[in-house]
């Protein structure tokens, strides 16, 4: 089996020669393309998100000899949380090569973080099955080495950090409220409002939900800390 053109200059991009293509192929197929002789993702994608896991783990306890589980766990789901393998996603140009459905083409699939998150999983998990984990961990370590790097101390995402900052003055956990939502059903835009019991509110918008839901916390969080409360 031979890769397409597309899926040549992806591979390159990716930095991989497939002895076996088909992995590559099954990777990027999401599960409305997917029929009993086309296989979806999922599976790999299950276990891309281990091996990923795995070499994140590793790469942190090289990093950072004395930090505690504590100080390491906040760093490790930064780094393999939706929204960073979505941003590596988006940087090799993986929806630009995603096998969707007509339905979820036309609803902006190649641009949703979650397809772009599991296929980048679902991609390392093609690496690994080809080539074996030492490939894999090295690829993975590529393309995550400038995020890993950089990787905050304190990486809690903004809702924990603001739940936290609730609970720590008796408040019950806050809550977010869908605002608006405008743009075409290919590119939705969602307005957010994250509030704490105490009347605080910040809003914020985003083209998903989730991220909406983090700009809102984020907000809200350094309004808070901006006020020294």
């Amino acid at each position: 089996m031979k890769l397409s053109a597309d899926l040549t200059a992806f591979a390159r991009r990716l930095g991989h020669e497939f002895k076996h293509p088909e992995l590559l192929i099954c990777a990027l197929t999401h599960a409305s393309l997917s029929s009993p002789t086309r296989p979806d993702n999922q599976r790999l994608e299950f276990l891309g998100d281990r091996v990923l896991g795995l070499v994140m783990a590793e790469a942190l306890l090289d990093a950072d000899s004395g930090a505690t589980e504590g100080q390491l766990a906040p760093r490790f789901n930064a780094l393999v949380r939706r929204e960073t393998c979505a941003a590596v996603a988006r940087d090799l140009g993986v929806g630009e090569v995603l096998k969707l459905g007509r339905s979820e083409m036309m609803s902006g699939g190649r641009r949703k973080e979650a397809l772009l998150a599991d296929a980048m999983e679902a991609v390392i998990a093609a690496v690994y099955q080809d080539a074996g984990f030492a490939v894999a961990r090295k690829l993975v370590l590529r393309h995550w080495r400038d995020r890993i790097g950089t990787v905050d101390p304190d990486s809690r995402d903004a809702k924990t950090a603001l739940q936290e900052w609730a609970q720590a003055r008796g408040q019950h956990p806050p809550h977010y409220v869908e605002i608006a939502r405008d743009g075409p059903d290919h590119a939705p835009r969602f307005t957010i409002a994250a509030r704490l019991e105490n009347g605080e509110e910040a809003q914020a918008q985003a083209g998903a939900k989730r991220q909406a839901e983090q700009a809102a916390a984020r907000a809200l969080l350094e309004r808070l800390e901006g006020a020294g409360d």
